[in-house]
């Protein structure tokens, strides 16, 4: 049974709660007898929306307010949602102006709306397409808003919206699908041709570039299909979705010609000259090609990639000469193909002498984009480069020390952009935080020196007790065969057969020797709370547990966080999955020092993007605290924080990471069973006893 609507009165109540005192009697009474006249459900509909907007700002409530009857007159309520939420996000990127132009123009809102309701946005279609893309094999790619999806070879440039199909989700692996294509343009070799001076050959540019972009897409789904064989029939069931024209005649000929595996960008030039009369069949993931910005990109690329691994080339032939002070630095290296590799893969080998040279992460990138670019390494970029002959801003990576970063204006240049969930909002705020990712400054090794002596007996029996965790055996019942008889199983069916029923055959019980796959991220508070003792015990449980760890095998990072309002948000690598315990990281542990507040959200939003990179069966992000989310922004303190930090756990949660947490705050029952849930989190009443109680917490909660 449907309520009764709400009368003026009741509904200006309702506005003034929300609204600003100034908008009371003199805005709100007409409103509010414009609104009297609704059905009570479109009320409530526009007086939630209406609530939620004036968390962001009032002006821009009552506005929409003003405007929601006459939106929900035309559209559905969800697209009167989407405007009213795509307001707020205006806001939240360039202020009030740009949120009223947004609130003003409903026409042009509406125009669209339906497309914003179901179609897939680039702000949230992006934190998922850049881990996805820079998966793949090849250069590793950045991803940018532009007018149309294509690429330089360098860039991903994507609209801001795809929308072609009835769902979120469906719109979703369009979009995916097409940045898919872009990324195979720069794998498989389509930029490496002049294509602006070939397509000059016939008479009509624009055509060339049509029928050859058609061609080249038939070569890369040949491609796709076998790199990324689920996706592939995702991108044939999305093609026949959207009606894409079959194949026919001579371009059935060409696309069996082209889905050959030595099929080259050059198969599909040839067949541009056959086929540049008849029209293209384009498909709805192909994306568009600009030709003459790519070339150029190219030729760019070209010139630094050479006098950056030369440069490289240079540092890691002093690095050898110092390591053998009888000899002079290397003239020349040498590149190998694996032979393991099949043709046309991008790994190689960097060899001196014949001897294989293990080289960072930034040479192998610099030798893929070569690869990518000319498909070889030629002889003369294996010279290391003298000193000073290169131009310093052609050899530099363009970007920005993170500890520089916050003395200018650029704060979100190079740093990590993440949303933050608006309890007032019920929604994100896209791109909301900035966090940068710094490492801990070595501290005095005194600390963890002093640390082993203090705890000297503690850590033997911890280590005793890991040891035995580490081989422990877990006893299976009702198996088919084994060591023992199960005797509850014998009962059983011993019942069963004097029922007439047919007896099992497991009956017995086998030890079973536990194969632990745990990955654990530690997430130390390092705010200006932990000042004193409480910073030290931090150290002191980081020491010892990681010293138990090392015995056992889990594999384990630490990073700090701090934060000061969200253009500051840090993350401090201590370790990393992959780093040994060892010097450089005990010195960062005593280097772990308070910052500034504890804006949670964000780094927790960061951690989990790094656990969800490292291969384990079972996922932790542990967090030591003082204390509750805050910050020096005022408003992120109380509600706001801890449902940002709730959110932000939940979606962990919802990637397989289980979160769990160990407070020293007395009060930590009032909001952490709502944040952790009943079951994960711990608090300590004493400050001294983390040391040696957060180990028995660690195999409490991942036994």
């Amino acid at each position: 049974m449907s309520r009764p609507p709400l009368d003026a009165a009741a509904i200006t109540s309702r506005l003034d709660e929300c609204l600003e005192v100034e908008f009371t009697f003199i805005h709100t009474e007409g409103l509010s007898a414009v609104l009297a006249g609704m059905p009570r459900e479109r009320q409530d509909f526009i007086l939630e929306w209406t609530r939620r907007a004036a968390a962001t700002n009032t002006e821009l409530a009552f506005q929409f307010a003003n405007r929601a009857k006459e939106a929900l007159s035309e559209v559905e309520p969800e697209v009167v949602s989407a405007w009213c939420l795509h307001a707020m996000d205006s806001y939240d990127r360039a202020g009030l102006q740009a949120a009223m132009a947004v609130i003003r123009d409903l026409d042009g809102f509406l125009a669209v709306g339906h497309q914003r309701a179901a179609g897939s946005v680039f702000e949230e279609a992006v934190p998922v397409l850049l881990p996805f893309v820079q998966g793949l094999e090849g250069r590793r790619l950045k991803i940018e808003p532009g007018e149309f999806a294509w690429t330089d070879g360098e860039v991903l440039y994507l609209p801001a919206i795809v929308a072609r199909l009835d769902t979120r989700a469906d719109n979703f692996q369009l979009f995916k699908s097409i940045v898919a294509h872009l990324w195979a343009q720069t794998r498989y070799g389509t930029l490496n041709v002049n294509l602006p001076d070939f397509f000059q050959r016939f008479t009509s540019t624009e055509r060339a570039q049509t029928v050859f972009h058609a061609l080249e897409t038939l070569r890369l789904d040949a491609r796709i299909g076998a790199e990324l064989p689920g996706l592939h029939r995702r991108m044939r069931a999305l093609s026949a979705a959207l009606d894409d024209p079959p194949l026919v005649g001579r371009w059935r000929v060409a696309a069996r010609a082209l889905e050959r595996p030595d099929a080259g960008v050059e198969d599909s030039l040839h067949w541009l000259g056959e086929l540049y009369g008849e029209q293209p069949p384009p498909r709805c993931y192909q994306g568009q090609l600009n030709p003459e910005a790519a070339w150029a990109a190219r030729l760019r690329r070209i010139e630094r990639d050479k006098a950056r691994l030369r440069e490289s080339l240079r540092v890691i032939a002093n690095e050898i000469a110092e390591g053998r002070s009888d000899q002079l630095p290397p003239d020349r290296f040498d590149v190998q193909p694996p032979q393991e590799q099949q043709t046309g893969a991008l790994q190689v080998e960097v060899t001196l002498a014949e001897m294989p040279l293990p080289i960072p992460d930034r040479v192998r990138e610099q030798l893929t984009s070569i690869l990518l670019d000319l498909g070889e390494i030629p002889p003369e970029y294996l010279t290391p480069a003298g000193e000073g002959e290169y131009d310093p801003g052609l050899i530099q990576e363009q970007g920005l020390k993170p500890e520089d970063v916050w003395a200018g204006t650029y704060h979100e240049e190079g740093a990590y952009l993440y949303n933050e969930w608006d309890v007032a909002r019920q929604a994100h705020k896209k791109n909301w935080c900035v966090l940068r990712e710094m490492d801990v400054t070595p501290g005095d090794p005194a600390f963890y020196r002093t640390t082993m002596a203090k705890y000297a007996g503690f850590i033997r029996s911890l280590r005793r007790t890991f040891e035995i965790l580490r081989g422990e055996d877990r006893l299976l019942r009702r198996q088919s065969d084994g060591e023992d008889i199960d005797i509850d199983a014998l009962v059983e069916a011993w019942g069963d057969v004097h029922m007439g029923l047919e007896m099992t055959d497991r009956l017995f019980t086998r030890m079973h020797k536990e194969e632990r796959n745990i990955a654990v991220m530690f997430m130390v508070d390092m705010s200006g709370s932990t000042r004193g003792w409480i910073n030290d015990a931090e150290r002191e449980a980081l020491i010892l547990l990681a010293e138990a760890l090392n015995t056992l095998g889990d594999r384990y990072a630490i990073y700090g966080f701090s934060g000061w309002t969200r253009k500051r948000c840090e993350a401090f690598r201590v370790k990393d999955f992959d780093d040994p315990w060892g010097e450089q990281v005990i010195g960062r542990v005593c280097g772990i020092e308070p910052k500034d507040y504890t804006r949670m959200g964000a780094p927790i939003r960061h951690l989990v993007q790094k656990l969800k990179q490292v291969e384990a069966r079972t996922k932790l992000l542990v967090t030591l605290s003082d204390g509750k989310p805050d910050d020096y922004d005022l408003e992120y303190r109380g509600e706001y924080g801890i449902e940002d930090t709730r959110q932000a756990l939940f979606e962990a949660r919802r990637e397989g990471v289980h979160a769990y947490c160990i407070t020293i705050d007395r009060e930590g029952q009032d909001y952490l069973p709502h944040m952790y849930g009943a079951a994960n989190y711990t608090v300590l009443d004493d400050v001294a006893k983390l040391p040696t109680k957060i180990s028995d917490i660690y195999r409490r909660i991942t036994s």
